[in-house]
C-alpha cells in the first residue's frame, strides 16, 4: 500500500519525506489556503521534495475552466495529479486530461457507481472520502470493498485511494479491503508505528542493558 501525506506543509513533508516511507502529497484549496503563500507556489515547492503523485485541486466547477486550470496546474511539474470533482464536468474534464496525459485524482467519491464512471472516464485515482461517511452512519470501508470488486471485474488501472482517513484504524480497514493508497495526515502516518507493548518492551530492554553494562 502506498502513503499519501494529506497536507501542504512543506516542513512536515521535508521531514516525512525523509524516512522514505511516504510515496507521494495530496493538497486541497483549503490546506494551502492556510499557509498565505501562492497556490502555484507552495505546489511547485512540494513537488520539488517529493518525486510522487502531488495532488493539486482546481477550483472551478465548469468544465471550460475546470480544463484550463487543469492544464495550468499540470504545467507546474511532471509530477502533478490534477485533481477534479466528481461532478459530471469533473468527469468531462478527467477525461479530456487524461486523454493529454495528465494523471487525475476524481475527489469527492461517495458511492461506487461515481467510481465506476471515474474508471471510465480515465481517472489515475478515486478518492472515497471514507471518514466522511461514517460521519453519516455509513460504512466507508465497504464502498473501498465495492469499488475494488468492480475494478478487479473489469481490470481497470484507477488506483483507490482511500480518503478522509481519522486514524490507525482505517489505515488497517483500507489496507485489508485493498485500497491502493492510503492520504494520511502527517499525526496519523506518525501514529502507525506507536504501540503500548512496543514502549513497554523498549523500557525493559533498556532497563536490562543498562544493569548487565551492555553497550554496543
Amino acid at each position: 500500500m502506498k502513503f499519501f501525506i494529506d497536507t501542504a506543509e512543506t516542513n512536515v513533508i521535508r521531514e516525512l519525506a525523509e524516512t522514505g516511507l511516504v510515496d507521494g502529497v495530496t493538497t486541497n484549496p483549503s490546506l494551502v489556503a492556510k499557509l498565505g503563500r501562492p497556490f502555484g507556489e507552495v505546489i511547485a515547492e512540494i513537488c520539488e521534495i517529493t518525486p510522487g503523485p502531488v495532488s493539486a485541486e482546481v477550483v472551478a466547477t465548469d468544465y471550460d475552466t475546470m480544463l484550463a486550470e487543469g492544464r495550468k496546474l499540470a504545467a507546474i511539474a511532471g509530477n502533478v495529479a490534477v485533481k477534479v470533482p466528481l461532478t459530471w464536468d469533473g468527469l468531462r474534464a478527467c477525461r479530456a486530461l487524461s486523454d493529454e496525459g495528465t494523471a487525475v485524482n476524481v475527489t469527492l467519491c461517495f458511492s461506487a457507481n461515481q467510481a465506476l464512471l471515474a474508471a471510465k472516464a480515465g481517472a489515475t485515482f478515486i478518492s472515497p472520502f471514507i471518514g466522511r461517511l461514517d460521519d453519516i452512519h455509513i460504512d466507508g470501508m465497504e464502498l473501498i470493498e465495492e469499488i475494488r470488486a468492480i475494478y478487479d471485474n473489469y481490470f481497470y488501472d484507477t488506483q483507490i485511494l482511500a480518503a478522509s482517513i481519522r486514524g490507525p484504524n482505517h489505515v488497517r480497514l483500507s489496507a485489508l479491503a485493498g485500497a491502493d493508497v492510503a492520504t494520511l495526515p502527517p499525526d496519523v502516518l506518525k501514529g502507525l508505528a506507536n504501540h503500548p507493548l512496543t514502549d513497554k518492551g523498549l523500557t525493559a530492554f533498556l532497563a536490562d542493558a543498562h544493569k548487565a553494562g551492555v553497550t554496543v
